[in-house]
């Protein structure tokens, strides 16, 4: 049994996604196809537009054979640590023999190269880094400046190239088996907020939901009818809420906030503008504002993230195609917990019952923001 698995988030399931599927199973070589997609909240700061069960039931009726849970911390982290994570938990799985991903430069040599040197940075890169963040460039846009000589442009500037190259860099670091299928994106680009005839962006899409617009064309029926034409935010209500009680320390470990960061997410929280508009600035970016401010709420430490990349964690299934359930026989052999029933949790200890646990906070945190009638059945 071989697995080409694939890292996503699915907000919401889209015909690139249903390409993308298509296409893994076709080059790949592989028996099944196996998503580790992230859950209620994604990796820009936000909660997404459908929750987890209903778009992983989007997944296996798209083509994916089984969906598997990224745990919250790392969903909600930055590139780097969501890949490790992600990496982290497909390394334990023996059947998982391929990582298909999205890219703008679908070129395997160029990543697996470019992976390389990003693993051992020359002097000059750092020393260039550290100058371009002192002088209040966001970390993204210095790290790209700093790579230009070394590196293909598009590499370090493009979305999905750069998930791209931090899970081959992963993939490098941890020793895992897993060779890298880069597929071409199709249609808008990773931002582009306005719909194409037939492949957009999610964020495009995600646009025109919150605009009431018609997306029929750029989702599969199965998702457009259980797309919400609205979904309020109140979520920055509660991450105010969890900067106001908690103290300045505890703001200040979770991943990222840095450079006194803590003080203004203080002040932040008793403004009526809103976080990211508040705080967003050329050195920090609005999805690092977003993702600190969740991950308070949540109680996202980066000790803890740092301590579940170094610890066994659990395989929790949230949907299986139920002619392939011969999968989880497969996937047993991973020697991880396969998270399948209620009581399957009771094999989890240390820091993975801590991990579960977040990911339990996010569910009901979600079900406050967004209540939904509970439909677990994973057999899709």
């Amino acid at each position: 049994m071989k697995f080409c698995t694939i890292i996503c988030e699915y907000n919401p399931f889209h015909n690139g996604h249903r390409y993308q599927l298509a296409e893994a199973k076709a080059r790949s070589n592989t028996d099944a196809t196996l998503c580790l997609m992230s859950g209620n909240f994604v990796q820009r700061g936000e909660a997404s537009v459908c929750d987890k069960f209903t778009r992983a039931k989007h997944a296996v009726l798209g083509g994916a054979d089984i969906v598997l849970e990224l745990p919250t911390l790392f969903a909600t982290s930055n590139a780097e640590l969501f890949a490790k994570g992600a990496i982290s938990i497909l390394s334990k799985i023996p059947s998982a023999t391929t990582l298909c991903f999205g890219a703008e430069t679908a070129d395997k040599p160029a990543f697996l190269s470019a992976a390389r040197l990003l693993k051992e940075e020359p002097k000059e890169v750092s020393q260039k880094l550290k100058e371009l963040i002192s002088s209040g460039v966001s970390y993204a846009k210095a790290r790209a400046e700093a790579w230009a000589e070394f590196l293909p442009k598009d590499l370090l500037h493009s979305p999905n190239n750069i998930l791209g190259l931090e899970y081959t860099k992963a993939i490098i670091e941890q020793g895992a088996s897993l060779d890298i299928l880069p597929i071409q994106r199709m249609g808008g680009g990773y931002r582009e907020e306005t719909l194409q005839p037939c492949f957009s962006s999610a964020s495009a899409i995600r646009k025109a939901i919150s605009q009431k617009e018609d997306i029929s064309a750029q989702v599969p029926d199965f998702v457009a009818k259980d797309l919400q034409n609205d979904l309020e935010n109140h979520l920055e209500i509660l991450e105010k809420y969890a900067l106001l009680i908690r103290s300045k320390e505890e703001i200040a470990s979770v991943c990222d906030c840095k450079e006194g960061l803590e003080n203004a997410f203080k002040k932040a929280a008793e403004k009526t503008t809103s976080l990211v508009e508040e705080l967003t600035s050329a050195r920090y970016t609005s999805s690092r504002i977003r993702r600190i401010a969740l991950q308070n709420l949540l109680g996202i430490s980066e000790a803890l993230i740092r301590q579940a990349l170094q610890a066994p964690l659990y395989l929790r299934v949230l949907a299986i195609n139920k002619e392939k359930t011969d999968l989880l026989s497969a996937l047993a052999k991973s020697n991880l917990p396969l998270l399948i029933r209620a009581n399957d949790v009771e094999q989890l200890t240390g820091v993975a019952k801590q991990v579960y646990e977040i990911d339990i906070f996010a569910e009901k945190i979600y079900n406050l923001l967004y209540p939904t009638e509970k439909n677990n059945n994973i057999f899709i």
